[in-house]
C-alpha cells in the first residue's frame, strides 16, 4: 500500500519537518504523510539518493520537501546537515528520529563486538546525535514536537535480538529524559513502537511462512503498514496532541496486549 497523492490539507500549516531514516519504510510514509498535511519536509538519509526519490515524490504531486544525505552515526553531519535545513527552510518545528538497521539474529553469546557498535551508533547514538540538535533549536525558537520511533521490542525481548532490544528501551529512556528536560522549553518528546510491519527491514529478513507467522500472532491477525505508523506519528507532532509528551505508544496489531 502506497500513497500516490501528497496533496497539503494545511493542518501542519508550513512547519518544518525533519525526518531521519525517511528514504524508505516508515520514514518514507512519515515523509508523505506530514508533507499532505501541508508540512516543509526535510527528507534525510544515509543514501543520498533515497532521499532525493521521496523528496521527488513530494513535490511532484504538489507537496513541499527538499532532501539533504546525513549519517546520523557522525554527529558532524547531523550538526552541519541541520544547520544547513535550517538555514534554508527555517526554524524546525517537527522532527521524527526514525533511522535504524537490524542485525542477524544471534543469542547474545554469538554477537561481535563490531556488529553492536554498529547497532548502537545508528539506533541509540543516532537518536541522540539528533534529538540533542532538535531540542537546541527548538529551545531557541519557541519549541516543538519530536517523535522517536522506537519498536515494541523497546518494551520487550525476543530471542536473538537483544543488542536491537537494548537499543530501543534506550529509545524510549531518551524520550522520557529529554520530555522531562524540555518541556518547559514547550518541546514535546513522545515515542512510537511498530510491531512488525511490512517494510524492506522486515520483509527482507523472513521468509512468506515466517511473514504470514509473525501477522498471525497479532490479534488483529496482519501485519502493519507504514502508513499506519505515520498517522499516529502525524498526530503526535500536531496541535490535536499538545498536551502530550514523554509518551510511548505501540503500533502492533495488539502484540504487546499478548503480553509475549
Amino acid at each position: 500500500m502506497r500513497v500516490e497523492t501528497v496533496a497539503s490539507d494545511s493542518e501542519l500549516n508550513g512547519r518544518v519537518a525533519f525526518i531521519t531514516g525517511a528514504g524508505s519504510g516508515i520514514g518514507e510514509a512519515c515523509a508523505l504523510g506530514l508533507a499532505q498535511r501541508g508540512a516543509v519536509v526535510a527528507v534525510t538519509d544515509v543514501s543520498e539518493s533515497a532521499a532525493k526519490a521521496v523528496a521527488a515524490r513530494i513535490t511532484d504531486t504538489g507537496g513541499r520537501a527538499t532532501s539533504w544525505p546525513i549519517d546520523v552515526t557522525d554527529c558532524e553531519s547531523v550538526e552541519i546537515g541541520f544547520a544547513q535545513i535550517e538555514e534554508e527552510l527555517g526554524p524546525v518545528k517537527i522532527a521524527v528520529n526514525n533511522a535504524g538497521i537490524a542485525l542477524p539474529f544471534r543469542v547474545l553469546a554469538d554477537v561481535p563486538d563490531e556488529d553492536w557498535a554498529r547497532l548502537m551508533s545508528v539506533n541509540l547514538a543516532g537518536v541522540f546525535h539528533c534529538l540533542r540538535a532538535e531540542c537546541r533549536s527548538m529551545r531557541d525558537h519557541g519549541g516543538g514536537a519530536i517523535v522517536n520511533i522506537s519498536s515494541v521490542l523497546g518494551r520487550i525481548a525476543r530471542l536473538g535480538s537483544a543488542p536491537y532490544a537494548a537499543a530501543k528501551h534506550a529509545v524510549i529512556g531518551l524520550t522520557l529524559g529529554a520530555a522531562v528536560d524540555h518541556g518547559e522549553d514547550n518541546i514535546r518528546v513522545n515515542a512510537v513502537g511498530p510491531g512488525f510491519i511490512g517494510t524492506s527491514l522486515l520483509l527482507g529478513r523472513h521468509s512468506a511462512e515466517r511473514l504470514q507467522a509473525l501477522g498471525d500472532h497479532a490479534p488483529l491477525k496482519r501485519l502493519g503498514q507504514p502508513q499506519e505508523v505515520a498517522a499516529l506519528v502525524s498526530w503526535l507532532v500536531s496541535d490535536a496532541a499538545s498536551f502530550t509528551t514523554g509518551a510511548y505508544y505501540p503500533v502492533d496489531g495488539g502484540y504487546l496486549a499478548l503480553g509475549s
